[in-house]
């Protein structure tokens, strides 16, 4: 993917903040500004800097996270250790995209993160929907654009994902070799790339005449 996604952690504890912060920065295609421990804090920076998406926890020093979601006009993950349903619910009410309870592993804001990147990725292609295309970016944001899928088919589309780049194309042979699976599995996680828009495809002819499906990443 060629956009940067802005990231905001918004956590009163200093480590925690970091801590995801980091994570964040591990992803590609993504950047975290500094963290902030307040909801005061959280608007300042939202209100004079373009953040594509606030990480809040629930428990603030100057009230609940759950507010700043009513307050600003920004795509936002809820990170808490808060796991009573109502919390939860209110949470998805005022449109939280996704809810990770604390302590989660890091690959599984890594996945989120990612999922969120190829739902925004099928949302940004163009400025009008249709209904599939709408439904396939919901589907991608909650699910990986997959239902039920196992983390080891999330975790051999990120590998599959890393073998591509945007200024080189690759075929499916070469990301196969690449990260040690067949060339079927690998154009299948190709395909399933180039259909949410994180991929493109380009068919190349070669001497013999025989096109090749050439990868890049968008």
């Amino acid at each position: 993917m060629t956009a940067s996604f802005t990231v905001l952690v918004v956590d009163d504890d200093f480590h925690v903040a970091d801590l995801h912060r980091r994570q964040v920065d591990e992803v590609a295609g993504f950047r975290a500004l500094d963290p902030v421990g307040t909801l005061a804090a959280a608007r300042s920076v939202l209100s004079s800097t373009v953040v594509d998406l606030v990480l809040v926890d629930v428990y603030l020093p100057d009230g609940s996270g759950l507010d700043l979601l009513r307050s600003v006009d920004t795509d936002a993950f809820v990170l808490s250790a808060a796991s009573d349903s109502d919390t939860v619910r209110r949470a998805m009410r005022r449109g939280a995209l996704a809810y990770l309870l604390k302590p989660f592993p890091s690959t599984l804001l890594a996945e989120r993160l990612r999922s969120y990147a190829r739902s925004r990725n099928v949302l940004d292609e163009r400025a009008t929907l249709d209904q599939e295309a709408v439904e396939r970016a919901f589907r991608i944001l909650h699910s990986g654009d997959a239902a039920g899928a196992s983390p080891s088919r999330a975790a051999t589309a990120a590998l599959v994902l890393e073998q591509l780049s945007v200024d080189a194309e690759r075929s499916a042979a070469e990301v196969a070799a690449g990260i040690g699976v067949s060339r079927a599995t690998a154009q299948r996680y190709l395909a399933q790339l180039t259909a949410d828009g994180t991929a493109t495809m380009q068919l190349r002819y070669g001497a013999a005449g025989r096109p090749e499906h050439r990868y890049t990443r968008r």
